[in-house]
Formats: structure tokens, C-alpha cells, sequence
């Protein structure tokens, strides 16, 4: 079985200009940042962003990275709304397509399962499909008659999530308590990358863990990358929690220019080890 680690830089080197990608995490949770900041240090751009919205989505919209957003929501969970994001929508910085989070996770699984559509009951009745005026209804064939949405599949050209633990072939484990849409991230995409705290054998990925924990399986992944604190700063529970005090300085910054200015000058204008030392020194000079 082949080795499929690399660098985070690797992995946005295979990333080209205008692709679909999509970011696995919910919110401020489990981010593949690590992955999102080496994209940020590329000059990739015009990008299709299909993601449940946390500081990824903030980051590439502060950067004009984004063409369209593909997404149920943008928020950092204990800050109601991104701030980047909010920012952007006001001035029409990019499309946004928005869905229901069932549309989401449907359309993420119709794309897994190489179907055009899958048929919901999610949206109807709502403002959804009036937001969305690509979105179409279909009629069931058989005696019930029942009206459902028609959700698109939403198929990626590459996936970045973040998992707890994987293999170096490529098998991924997640330890907190939810999966979010991962799984389904990687299998609706042509090449997925796989981030993780720590890159362990085989074996070891369910010593102390339930089977059911391996979420993502080789066959789906291209890439496996190593980054220690690689969700920062959303949460990678249980190898770490939200670092509430740097995502109110990132929300503090992104309101103000000059105070954006000097946030990606000191933690996004070199590389990772850099941003950790940084991230260190943030939390040395609060005590």
C-alpha cells in the first residue's frame, strides 16, 4: 500500500485557479486550517468554496479568493457570525448559494454516490428554493405523488478536512463527538487531503477507539499531511479546544483595516511553524 504523505504545501501545489473545493469542520470546529493557511501562501484564486462556514471561508474571503460560496451557514460558533464573511456578503464580494444544512449534507451525498440529484424533503415550504432560483422540484413516479426539492449533487474537484488520527495510507479517525460531513467531503471529491494531529500506524488507529471511529477509508484520500494543531484556532476536541481568546483577536482584527494588517503581517505572512510560534507568543504575552 502506498505512502500518501506530504507537506501542507503539496497540497495547496495541487490546488489550480477556479477548482471546487470543499472544507470539511462545522463552524469553529475542526478546520482543516493548517491546510487553509498553506492555500492563503499560494496564488490560487476564483474558487467555488463549498463549506459548512467557519474562519476558512473568513480567511479566503478576506483574501478574494472566493467566487462562490457554497454553504448552509458562516460562523464561529461562539461568535455568532463571521466576520469576514459578513463583510464580503455586504459588498458583493462573491455568489453565494445557500442552502438548507439537510440540502447540504444531501447534496454532498448525491456527489458521493455519483448522482445528478437526490430528491429532499428539506426546503420546502421556505424561502430556500426562493434565494435559490437554480434549485428544482420533481414529482415522485410511483402513487404517492409527493413534490420533493431537487438537490444538485455538489461535486468537488478536492476535499480538505481535518481528523483526529490517520495512517499513511490514507485511513482517518476522528475521536470527538461528531464526524460532521467529512466522510461525505471526501468521497464527493476527485482528490481529497486529510490533515491530522498525528500520523500513527494502522494498528494503532483503533487501540483505544470504536470501529466506528474510522470515518474515512483510503481508497477516498490522496494526501495525508501531519499538522499538530492543524485545526487551530477552531477546536479539535479531544486533542484540543476552541482557543476562544485568539478567535476574539481574529474577530477584533477583522473589523478594522489596519488591525487586519497587522494580524496577517505577524500570523499569516510565513509559514505554519511560524503561525504556532506566533500563536505561542500571543498566549505568553496575555499572562
Amino acid at each position: 500500500m502506498s505512502d500518501k504523505t506530504m507537506t501542507a504545501e503539496e497540497v495547496a501545489g495541487r490546488l489550480r485557479n477556479g477548482m471546487t473545493i470543499g472544507i470539511g469542520g462545522w463552524g469553529s470546529r475542526r478546520k482543516p486550517m493548517a491546510l487553509v493557511r498553506a492555500l492563503l501562501r499560494s496564488d490560487v484564486t476564483g474558487l467555488t468554496v463549498v463549506s459548512c462556514g467557519g474562519p476558512d471561508v473568513g480567511l479566503l474571503a478576506a483574501a478574494g479568493r472566493i467566487r462562490t460560496l457554497v454553504a448552509p451557514f458562516a460562523t464561529l460558533d461562539s461568535i455568532p457570525l463571521e466576520p469576514h464573511f459578513t463583510a464580503a456578503r455586504q459588498r458583493a464580494a462573491f455568489d453565494l448559494v445557500e442552502l438548507d444544512e439537510a440540502m447540504f449534507m444531501w447534496g454532498l451525498t448525491a456527489a458521493a454516490q455519483r448522482l445528478p440529484f437526490l430528491p429532499v424533503r428539506a426546503g420546502l415550504g421556505s424561502d430556500v428554493p426562493r434565494v435559490g432560483p437554480h434549485l428544482r422540484t420533481v414529482v415522485s413516479p410511483y402513487a404517492d405523488g409527493e413534490e420533493f426539492v431537487a438537490v444538485p449533487a455538489l461535486r468537488l474537484d478536492a476535499a480538505l478536512v481535518h481528523l483526529n488520527r490517520a495512517d499513511a495510507q490514507g485511513n482517518a479517525q476522528y475521536l470527538g463527538p461528531d464526524p460532521y460531513f467529512d466522510d461525505l467531503f471526501c468521497q464527493a471529491a476527485d482528490t481529497a487531503y486529510v490533515s491530522c494531529e498525528k500520523i500513527v500506524d494502522t494498528a494503532d488507529l483503533l487501540k483505544d477507539a470504536a470501529p466506528q471511529s474510522l470515518l474515512i477509508k483510503r481508497p477516498f484520500v490522496t494526501g495525508v499531511v501531519q499538522a499538530r494543531h492543524g485545526a487551530h484556532f477552531t477546536s479539535c476536541a479531544p486533542d484540543h479546544d476552541r482557543d476562544e481568546p485568539f478567535q476574539r483577536a481574529y474577530a477584533r482584527a477583522a473589523r478594522d483595516p489596519e488591525a487586519w494588517q497587522a494580524f496577517t503581517d505577524r500570523y499569516l505572512s510565513a509559514d505554519e511553524e511560524a503561525y504556532q510560534a506566533e500563536v505561542a507568543a500571543f498566549h505568553e504575552e496575555r499572562t
